[in-house]
This record gives structure tokens, C-alpha cells and sequence, in this order.
């Protein structure tokens, strides 16, 4: 079965709703922009920009639940 667009967007509506949690919206879409962001340069294979080496969103997905990251 399909899934209709307005399904889609709804879902993932809802679901940033539930990971903003209890921050207000104005401060959470500071995060996803800054994260929408690295992810768009690390994409691009311009050579103007330059990741450093642990800079790149591959590099902070690997982080996702490393503790030990937080506190760098």
C-alpha cells in the first residue's frame, strides 16, 4: 500500500514534534538547521570547503550514543 504525502509529512511532523520534546520550537530549529547544514557541505564536493576530518555528518552519526563524545 502506499503511502500518501500527507501521511508522510504528518509522520514526520509528528516526530520531530516528539524529539523537540519539551525545548521551544524556536530553539530546536537552531539545531536541525545547523545539522541540515553539515549535512548539505559535507554532501558537496566543492573544493572551497574543506571538513576537517571529524567534521563530516557521517563522522557525527558515528558519534550517536558515544557518551564520551558529549563531553568533548
Amino acid at each position: 500500500m502506499a503511502l500518501k504525502k500527507s501521511e508522510l509529512y504528518a509522520s514526520i511532523w509528528k516526530s520531530c514534534d516528539e524529539l523537540r520534546g519539551g525545548m521551544d520550537a524556536s530553539q530546536y530549529k537552531d539545531y536541525v538547521l545547523v545539522l541540515l547544514f553539515v549535512k548539505y557541505v559535507s554532501d558537496k564536493s566543492d573544493p572551497l570547503i574543506e571538513v576537517p576530518k571529524g567534521g563530516s555528518f557521517a563522522d557525527m552519526v558515528k558519534l550517536i550514543g558515544d557518551k564520551k563524545s558529549a563531553t568533548r
